[in-house]
C-alpha cells in the first residue's frame, strides 16, 4: 500500500507539473478565463481533459489484475471547471478507453463505469464549486467522495467479491486521498490562472479609466498637435510604453519617448504601418523595426501596435503605441491601444458637435456639456472600477449603460426622438447612480404601454439628474424618483416628482430665468420648450422645503 501511495504522489506531481504547464498557454488561459464559452472551447476543454484521464489509465500501477490510476482527476476537474455536458463526455471518453483498452483487468467494466459518474457528478457540482470560498477544499473533498463511489462500485460489480475486497483493501486509501489532493491542486492551479487574468484585466481597465479621465477634457477641444501632445504625455506617463505618437492622416501631430527627434510634430510620418492603418481602417502590430518600416534607418523602436481614430465613419489619424524590443507587444498593450482608441474616437467625435453647437448658441452647447461632465464620468468610472473584481458581470453592464449615454449624446443633432429612446437614456443613467448609491435611489416609472409620442432629445434626462443630485442625495436617507408620462387627446403630460429636500420659490423663479451657475440645466430644457412649442409650453416647478420637487412639462400631440 506504501508503494502505491508513493506511485501515485509521483504521479500527482507529475500532473501538477502538466497543469501549471498548460496554463501558462495563452490558448488555454483564454479558454479557462472565459466567461461565456464558445462550442469549439468545448471540444478542446473534453479532448484536453480526456487526454489527461487517459494518460492517468497509461501511468496505472498493475495491482491484483487491476491497476491503481490517476484517471479520475483528469475527467471530474473537466466536470468541475465546464458543467454536466463537459463531465459526461470526458468521462465517456476516459471510461471507454478504459474498458476496451487491452490491460482492461478484471475491474474494468466497474471503472469504465465510475469513470463516467465521476465525470458527471463533477459536472453536477460545478455550480456549487463556483460559489465556494475555497474551491481546492472543495474539490479536494468531493474528489474523494468521487474515489469512494468507484470503490463501492468494484465491491458492488466486480466478482469474485472476494478478490474485489482484497483490492479496495490495498488500493482505496492510497487512490483515495492521492487522487483527492492532485484534483485540489489542479483546480488551486486554474484558479490561480483565473485570479491573474482577473487582476491584469482589472488593472487594465483601470489605466484605460484613467487616462481616458485625464485626457477627456483635451480632446473635447479638438484632434490637433497640442490636444495630441499633451495626451500622449499622460499615456506614456502611466504605462511601462517606450513612445507614444498621434499623426492626423498627413502629418505627424505628437511624438513623445524614444524616436523623438526624427519624429517632429508637423513633418510628414515616417512609419509605412501608420499608412496601412489608415488605409485599411484596421489595428496593426508590428514585431521588428522592418515590420515598422521607419524611414530613418537608425531608428531604435523595434515594436508597435497602431490603431486608427475615427470622427463618425471617417479615420482622423492613428495613435501608436511603440516598445523598444522586438516582439515585446502583448496583448495587453492591443488591448489598451482598442480601448483607447474607441474612447479617443468619441471624444473627438464630441468636439465636433461642441464646435457645431457653438453655431447653435450658448445655450444648446452647455445642454450638451452637460450630458457628460467630467464628474458624472469620474463617478462612474469610480463605480465600475470597483465592481471590476468583486461583481464582473455588473461592470460589465454598467460599461454599456456608460456607453449608451456617449452614444446617445452623439446622437443630439436630431430634432425629435421616441419617448422609448429617451426612456432607454434614463435607465442607462439611472443604472449608474444605482450601482453608486445603493438602496438609497428608487425609481419607478407610469407609462401606458400604447402610449407612443416624440420629444426632443435630452429633455428628460436633465431633469433626472437634477432630481437624484439635488433632490434625493441631499437627503442622507435618500428617496424616491416617480416619472409619470399620461395623454389626453391633444397633449402629453410628463412630471418628475422626487421626496427631497425641496427648494424656496426664490431659487425656483432663479431656475427658469438665469441662464449660468447649477441652473443651466433646467434654463436650457424650458428656452428648448418655448423656442420649439410656444411660451406656454414651459417647464413648471413645484416644490416645497423639506418635501420635494416637482418638475412638469406638456407636449402637444
Amino acid at each position: 500500500m506504501v508503494d502505491i501511495l508513493k506511485t501515485l504522489f509521483n504521479q500527482i506531481g507529475i500532473l501538477a507539473l502538466f497543469a501549471f504547464f498548460i496554463s501558462q498557454s495563452y490558448a488555454v488561459k483564454r479558454i479557462l478565463t472565459r466567461r461565456k464559452r464558445k462550442k469549439k472551447d468545448t471540444v478542446i476543454i473534453i479532448l484536453l481533459f480526456s487526454l489527461i484521464g487517459i494518460l492517468g489509465t497509461y501511468t496505472g500501477i498493475p495491482v491484483h489484475g487491476a491497476i491503481a490510476n490517476s484517471r479520475v482527476v483528469g475527467v471530474f476537474v473537466a466536470g468541475l471547471i465546464g458543467g454536466p455536458v463537459i463531465g459526461l463526455a470526458t468521462g465517456l471518453i476516459a471510461g471507454f478507453h478504459r474498458w476496451v483498452i487491452d490491460i482492461g483487468g478484471f475491474t474494468a467494466f466497474a471503472c469504465m463505469l465510475s469513470t463516467i459518474l465521476e465525470g458527471l457528478i463533477g459536472g453536477l457540482l460545478h455550480r456549487q464549486i463556483s460559489k465556494a470560498e475555497k474551491k481546492w477544499f472543495f474539490a479536494t473533498g468531493f474528489g474523494a467522495g468521487a474515489e469512494l463511489l468507484q470503490m463501492m462500485l468494484i465491491l458492488a460489480i466486480v466478482r469474485p467479491f472476494r478478490d474485489a475486497v482484497e483490492l479496495v483493501q490495498l488500493i482505496a486509501l492510497p487512490m483515495i486521498g492521492a487522487n483527492a489532493v492532485a484534483i485540489g491542486l489542479f483546480i488551486a492551479i486554474i484558479e490561480n490562472v483565473r485570479e491573474k487574468e482577473d487582476l491584469v484585466a482589472a488593472n487594465q481597465a483601470e489605466t484605460v479609466l484613467l487616462i481616458a479621465l485625464q485626457t477627456i477634457e483635451h480632446f473635447r477641444k479638438g484632434y490637433n498637435r497640442e490636444t495630441a501632445t499633451a495626451s500622449a504625455r499622460i499615456i506614456l506617463e502611466k504605462t511601462d510604453l517606450s513612445a507614444v505618437a498621434f499623426t492626423n492622416r498627413e502629418i505627424i501631430l505628437a511624438h513623445v519617448g524614444t524616436g523623438a527627434t526624427h519624429h517632429p510634430p508637423g513633418e510628414p510620418f515616417q512609419t509605412r504601418l501608420t499608412g496601412k492603418v489608415l488605409e485599411t481602417g484596421k489595428l496593426l502590430v508590428a514585431g521588428n523595426s522592418r515590420e515598422i518600416n521607419c524611414l530613418n534607418s537608425g531608428c531604435s523602436l523595434q515594436s508597435a501596435v497602431v490603431t486608427p481614430l475615427y470622427r463618425g465613419n471617417e479615420i482622423v489619424g492613428v495613435m501608436k503605441l511603440y516598445r523598444n524590443e522586438p516582439r515585446a507587444i502583448s496583448r495587453v498593450d492591443m488591448n489598451l491601444a482598442t480601448g483607447l482608441g474607441a474612447l479617443f474616437s468619441n471624444q473627438i467625435e464630441l468636439s465636433t458637435i461642441e464646435e457645431q453647437a457653438k453655431l447653435l448658441g450658448k445655450a444648446e452647447l452647455k445642454a450638451l456639456q452637460a450630458q457628460i461632465n467630467p464628474h458624472f464620468l469620474f463617478n462612474a468610472i469610480n463605480t465600475i472600477s470597483s465592481l471590476i473584481r468583486t461583481d464582473p458581470d455588473s461592470a460589465r453592464k454598467l460599461l454599456k449603460n456608460l456607453s449608451h449615454i456617449f452614444r446617445k449624446s452623439l446622437q443630439t443633432g436630431q430634432e425629435d426622438v421616441s419617448i422609448e429612446q429617451e426612456l432607454d437614456h434614463i435607465e442607462a443613467y439611472l443604472n449608474i447612480e444605482k450601482a453608486r448609491y445603493g438602496d438609497n435611489l428608487k425609481v419607478e416609472i407610469k407609462k401606458p404601454q400604447e402610449l407612443h409620442f416624440n420629444l426632443p432629445p435630452l429633455i428628460l434626462q436633465p431633469l433626472v439628474e437634477n432630481a437624484v443630485k439635488h433632490g434625493i442625495m441631499a437627503r442622507k436617507e435618500g428617496g424616491i424618483i416617480l416619472i409619470d408620462i399620461r395623454g389626453d387627446r391633444k397633449n402629453i403630460h410628463i412630471a418628475i416628482k422626487d421626496n427631497g429636500v425641496g427648494m424656496p420659490d426664490r431659487i425656483i423663479e432663479k431656475l427658469l430665468t438665469e441662464g449660468d451657475g447649477s441652473s443651466i440645466a433646467l434654463y436650457n430644457i424650458n428656452q428648448r420648450l418655448v423656442m420649439k412649442y410656444g411660451d406656454k409650453q414651459g417647464l413648471k416647478v413645484e416644490s416645497r422645503q423639506g418635501k420635494g420637487t416637482k418638475v412638469s412639462l406638456c407636449i402637444p400631440r
